[in-house]
């Protein structure tokens, strides 16, 4: 059971780091994969490389950078204020509405995105204080984008997506075309639980509509923001090309398989770029040197990322070589419980190892091998990974919680301690019955 060893030692470590010394993720991802590696004992040098130049050369590190760098060029270019300022004008009239547009465009954002801090930091920078105006009280508006931030990881081609179709316990039974589809019902489960709770916190706090002179002209907004939506096309785009009728007559025309040749990985976040730098380009840099300065500015928001990423691969890459998926599958298949027990289990832990870590760590530490005991239940691929996805989407919903839920708290002014029971009620325990009932069929993908 050196494998099993090698995984608790490897988690002690990380929480350690992370929360009793107070270091970033991405050094302890780092002295994880040199702990993972050293449990392979003679051949810990040659394991370890073996580890890194795996994740070295893995597509999908790249694609992890450079949708953190898309998101953050598309703050800088104002387009997601535009957006948000268009959803005000169309629903920001009812009651509560500033909090219905924070979740919508928590929705939104997080399915182009995927950064759950970033979620946190452009929604919450503007809907916080509008849900204030609102009279929404600030704890309840911290909540509220906090809880919603997680929706970034259960839409296609988030980081922890990525991680669990790139690892070597699971990779190799999951295609990315074929995750795309369900992972996005998975996401839309997800939106409507976020509406749920939004309507009853909202109704809790005696909120208003927004005032009419505070709010954006329909007009104006939708002549400034229709383009917005553009983003959307260029997400289903690649998607559409690479994925069911239309790809296979692009196919038989060109005789090339197109899933394998136009890769959704690579196009997405390139086509996102490009349109935001032509809806954005009035605030963004016109000449070489500040451009270099734009990309400079945005390194500590995907350079930690990048890294934690490389290194979760690294980690996950180099605890497989110890035997541990095959020695975890039997640990979980030995406990013969019905699928919907081993899922509640499965998220059960995963849940536990959110509380501390960020959702792409917990996908690299435990997420793969719940989805693979899930797989070994019955569960088809794609839906053990859906509920796994949902599952670690609650990073900041369990104490101490994550990045997200500091930020929101550190916009609105207050203590995070008063939103963990709310954050626990409203949000991860609903997550984790989401979550099994998508593993069991219930809630179809």
């Amino acid at each position: 059971m050196i494998g099993v060893l090698a995984l608790g030692v490897y988690l002690v470590v990380i929480i350690l780091w992370t929360t009793l010394l107070k270091r970033n993720v991405g050094e302890a991802m780092m002295l994880g994969f040199l702990v993972a590696a050293a449990f392979n004992g003679m051949n810990a040098m040659g394991a370890g490389w073996g580890a890194l130049y795996d994740a070295l050369t893995d597509e999908i590190v790249y694609a992890t950078v450079i949708f953190v760098f898309m998101g953050y060029l598309l703050e800088k270019a104002g387009v997601m204020e535009r957006m948000i300022n268009l959803l005000d004008a169309l629903i920001g009239g009812r009651r509560g509405g500033s909090a219905y547009v924070s979740t919508v465009a928590s929705a939104g954002l997080g399915s182009i995105v995927h950064n759950q801090a970033a979620i946190a930091a452009t929604v919450g920078s503007v809907t916080i204080p509008w849900m204030e105006r609102s009279k929404i009280d600030r704890t309840t508006a911290a909540t509220i984008v906090a809880g919603n931030a997680g929706m970034g990881i259960t839409f296609p081609f988030s980081a922890s997506m990525f991680v669990l179709v790139g690892s070597a316990t699971v990779g190799p039974l999951l295609d990315i075309n074929s995750l795309i589809m369900p992972l996005l019902a998975g996401g839309l489960w997800c939106v409507l639980h976020r509406l749920v709770v939004t309507a009853l916190l909202v109704r809790a706090s005696g909120a208003r509509a927004t005032d009419k002179e505070n709010r954006p002209l329909l007009a104006t907004a939708f002549r400034q923001g229709w383009m917005t939506l553009l983003l959307f096309v260029g997400v289903a785009l690649p998607m559409v090309l690479t994925t069911g009728a239309i790809a296979e007559v692009l196919g038989t025309w060109t005789g090339t398989k197109i899933s394998k040749a136009v890769s959704p990985i690579f196009w997405i976040p390139v086509v996102l770029i490009v349109i935001g730098v032509v809806l954005g380009r009035d605030k963004l840099p016109r000449s070489a040197r500040a451009w270099s300065g734009l990309v400079g500015s945005s390194a500590p928001r995907f350079g930690v990322v990048g890294i934690t990423v490389l290194f979760a691969f690294a980690g996950a890459n180099a605890l497989a070589t110890t035997g541990l998926p095959e020695q975890l599958s039997g640990l979980l298949d030995g406990l013969d419980l019905p699928v919907w027990a081993l899922a509640l289990v499965v998220g059960l832990i995963v849940v536990a190892v959110a509380a501390p870590l960020s959702s792409t760590a917990t996908m690299a530490a435990v997420g793969t091998i719940g989805v693979a005991a899930l797989i070994a239940a019955g569960v088809p691929a794609t839906t053990a990974a859906v509920a796994v996805l949902i599952f670690s989407s609650c990073e900041a919903a369990v104490p101490p919680g994550g990045a997200p839920l500091y930020v929101a708290c550190g916009i609105a002014g207050v203590d995070p301690l008063h939103t963990f029971r709310r954050m626990l009620l409203f949000y991860a325990l609903p997550l984790i019955g989401i979550g099994v009932l998508v593993a069991v069929g219930l809630l179809p993908v």
